[in-house]
């Protein structure tokens, strides 16, 4: 049961976002699982053992159990795919039931998650007032084209875009106090944005809730992004689209995650992206 340390959604060779990857005959036990993640420190770990035809899958943050991780799913897409062949995998999660597609590029892997069923709301003002004190920003900081929202991708995401770029470069946070206030709301995440056009955007993701300050990459947030334009039908995208996310450049580690959605609010997303096998 020896660890696989893939980064997802990296970009030319380097970059992306730590995840750990356990296939194994059965699963661990929770225990097991959580300690395992613990002592791995990334923010998300897969563990994945055949269930029939599918596969059945838990994530564990290095603090708890998290329902869905995108950059995980990724690297677990990848790793099945390089194991068994290019294809589609059918996992088993604990709250619901997705797949991954596993495709070789030259020779590189790739892999497409197809999200969990997606929703937004608008953010409530209490919610949006104890971020921005955290965040050290006000109202005016925000983009008014896009409206404080809560979106949903298999986890909920706290979302808010910022009129200008060097604000989102000096992000930072008082820890403890956001992990309390994430945990209060039920948020495993918190983005924040800048759109340098309608489809071309720029995030830094706050994550907290799991024991780490910032996620280079985060599919799960991506495809509540996915979700949430769709329902504003943001640049026409009740249509179909697609738009790609640039995420931890101001960590160093540049990642990309191509977010393809099919216009139909509510309705799963996909997110893909490339997997770097790490040298440990």
């Amino acid at each position: 049961m020896t660890p696989l340390h893939i980064s997802s959604f990296s970009q030319g060779g380097s970059g992306g976002n730590p995840a750990g990857v356990v296939i194994s005959d059965q699963l661990p036990t929770p225990t097991k699982m959580q300690n395992i993640a613990a002592d791995l420190g990334y923010s998300e770990t897969a563990f994945a053992a055949p269930d029939g035809n599918a596969w059945k899958v838990r994530y564990y943050a290095p603090v708890g159990e998290v329902a869905f991780c995108g950059h995980a799913t990724i690297a677990l897409g990848a790793a099945l795919g390089r194991q068994n062949g290019a294809g589609t995998y059918e996992l088993h999660l604990r709250d619901d039931d997705i797949t991954v597609d596993a495709m070789q590029v030259g020779a590189d892997w790739h892999a497409a998650l197809q999200s969990p069923n997606t929703w937004s709301k608008p953010m409530a003002d209490d919610l949006l007032l104890a971020l921005l004190s955290y965040f050290g920003l006000d109202r005016d900081d925000l983009d008014p084209a896009f409206p404080p929202t809560l979106g949903f991708g298999g986890v909920r995401h706290g979302i808010l875009a910022l009129k200008d770029r060097a604000t989102l470069a000096e992000m930072s946070y008082p820890f403890e106090a956001m992990q309390a206030l994430m945990h209060d709301h039920e948020l495993v995440t918190v983005s924040l944005l800048h759109f340098y056009a309608p489809r071309d955007v720029v995030s830094r993701n706050a994550f907290a809730s799991g024991g780490v300050v910032e996620d280079p990459a985060t599919g799960a947030a991506a495809a509540a992004l996915g979700g949430a334009l769709v329902d504003l039908n943001w640049d026409g995208l009740q249509d179909g689209g697609q738009f790609v996310i640039a995420q931890g450049q101001d960590m160093g580690m540049p990642s990309e995650l191509t977010v393809e959605v099919s216009g139909m609010p509510g309705a799963s997303v996909r997110v893909s992206g490339a997997a770097r096998w790490m040298i440990v």
